[in-house]
């Protein structure tokens, strides 16, 4: 890859450059700059922000990610740290997707990970995570030179398959919610031809999630400790994700992705028992609201229009009460 036009190319993407710059770079006439056809540009997808088109009708995708949380520290609702300790949850998250017709595709997320913590007791060994089941519908579709964008509406439950209560002395085995969730989305997926020719692909997605309640007993992912029965009510998330993708080369592509992500506040009510003197406390706990805001540069090299892989990472800042994360990742994207 000829690193002079990298440079020039995503110059271009900020508007540092006007077009005439760009095509003297690549040697092209100053008058007149081609376009970048549809077919010559090839995509893995961003890292956070997934897409709004559905796969045709008997074509299948499964895209693999594999990534490691790196926390550093919990901070209350003032912004104090409440812990400096250091902990990495390795995970891989399977898309598993079919299309069902050219309009309705249908999906299988299972996810797996493992906790280390520092100065802490790791996970006793890869943990099952909950598994998500999803449809996609797809309401319109993009058109060269039309305004229209590509927009889907998704639907997707998640299912409590994961470990999160009656954890006894390893917490860190729950990777669970133990919550029913149904998550409501909408994406938009739009193409614009940038001054040098090139194609810039955006998206941008809103989804909500609401939970049902969790029956606790004992040691639980919500804090709960031995001897505890009761109910935690986990709080709705709200996420806004803007991508881009900017094709520097029918293999090369850069993006990046924007996100914003509210949590209502949860609660945990009931009863905690203490089991060396058998008294009864009651519990009744709310967490507080929480948000973020992050963002994921990343890299993309599609072997074919098939088959690509993607390698960056996702760095949440830490905002109201919630913990400062960054997560290296790296998927593997494949269509049969």
């Amino acid at each position: 890859m000829n690193i002079s036009r990298l440079y020039t190319s995503i110059v271009a993407i900020v508007g540092l450059l006007p077009s005439h710059a760009v095509a003297a770079e690549e040697g092209q006439s100053t008058e007149a700059v081609s376009q970048q056809s549809l077919d010559d540009a090839w995509w893995t997808g961003p890292i956070i922000a997934a897409g709004a088109g559905t796969l045709p009708q008997g074509h299948a995708l499964v895209e693999p990610y594999i990534y490691d949380v790196i926390r550093y520290g919990r901070y209350d609702n003032d912004g104090d740290e409440r812990s400096a300790a250091r902990t990495h949850s390795y995970g891989s998250l399977t898309y598993i997707l079919y299309g069902v017709t050219d309009r309705f595709t249908a999906g299988l997320i299972p996810t797996f990970g493992y906790n280390n913590v520092s100065g802490g007791r790791d996970s006793s060994g890869i943990q099952l995570g909950d598994v998500s089941v999803q449809g996609q519908y797809r309401l319109t579709q993009f058109q060269q030179g039309s305004p229209i964008p590509t927009v889907s509406l998704v639907v997707q439950q998640t299912l409590p398959t994961g470990k999160y209560d009656r954890l006894g002395e390893n917490v860190n085995d729950g990777l669970g919610a133990g919550a029913n969730t149904t998550t409501l989305a909408l994406y938009s997926q739009y193409y614009v031809w940038m001054p040098n020719g090139r194609i810039l692909r955006s998206r941008f997605n809103v989804s909500y999630a609401l939970s049902d309640d969790v029956d606790i007993e004992d040691v639980s992912v919500y804090g709960t400790n031995a001897g505890f029965r009761g109910t935690a009510s986990p709080g709705d998330v709200l996420t806004i994700n803007s991508a881009w993708e900017y094709s520097i080369t029918r293999e090369w592509v850069f993006a990046i992705d924007l996100i914003y992500q509210h949590d209502a506040s949860t609660r945990v009510d009931g009863l905690q028992t203490d089991p060396a003197t058998g008294n009864i406390q009651r519990i009744d706990e709310d967490f507080g609201s929480a948000w973020r805001f992050g963002v994921a540069p990343a890299i993309e090299y599609n072997v074919t229009s098939r088959v690509g892989v993607i390698a960056g990472a996702r760095w949440f800042v830490a905002g109201r009460n919630t913990s400062a994360t960054i997560t290296p990742v790296a998927a593997i994207n494949m269509v049969f």
